[in-house]
């Protein structure tokens, strides 16, 4: 089932990338949606995929996050594939399933990132992307942040 409105930035839905081509990813995954809600509507998205198999080695655009995430993706710990965004339609995403509830309806559980997770996914990304001077420059600016205040007289 596809989804018909804009998810969450960060939240997990099940992404179908059959037609893609080797070595693309070919196969159903979670992916965590990274396009914020714009005001226009062109039924796209940009997504990283999960996987739940360690890369090996692991890279600067890995990362493990603790998702808790219905069968068959029920792993632990899955890893965020941050060298393989994809713009995908709405067409190719739908909610997570977990089964049916006693009546028979089904469940569809939501699950979505905070901001903390999603600054380190960031990161990630821009290091698939090959931007590591962005993540350094916005380490020196939050440490930057972090320093008191400091009057210009208190060099001398």
């Amino acid at each position: 089932m596809a989804i018909k409105l804009h998810p969450d930035q960060g939240e997990v839905l099940i992404c179908d990338f059959s037609g893609t081509i080797p070595p693309e990813i070919c196969k159903k995954r979670p992916v965590i949606v990274l396009t914020p809600r714009f005001r226009r509507v062109n039924r796209l998205l940009t997504v990283v995929p999960l996987s739940t198999t360690a890369p090996d080695p692991v890279q600067l655009w890995h990362i493990r996050v603790a998702v808790s995430l219905p069968r068959p993706y029920d792993s632990p710990v899955a890893w965020v594939k941050g060298d393989s965004l994809m713009t995908v339609s709405y067409d190719r995403l739908s909610p997570l399933r977990a089964g049916k509830d006693r009546y028979g309806k089904r469940i569809y559980p939501r699950f979505v990132l905070d901001a903390s997770a999603m600054r380190k996914i960031w990161d990630c990304v821009l290091h698939g992307l090959g931007r590591t001077d962005l993540v350094r420059l916005q380490e020196a600016q939050e440490k930057l942040k972090e320093e008191p205040e400091r009057a210009p007289w208190d060099d001398f």
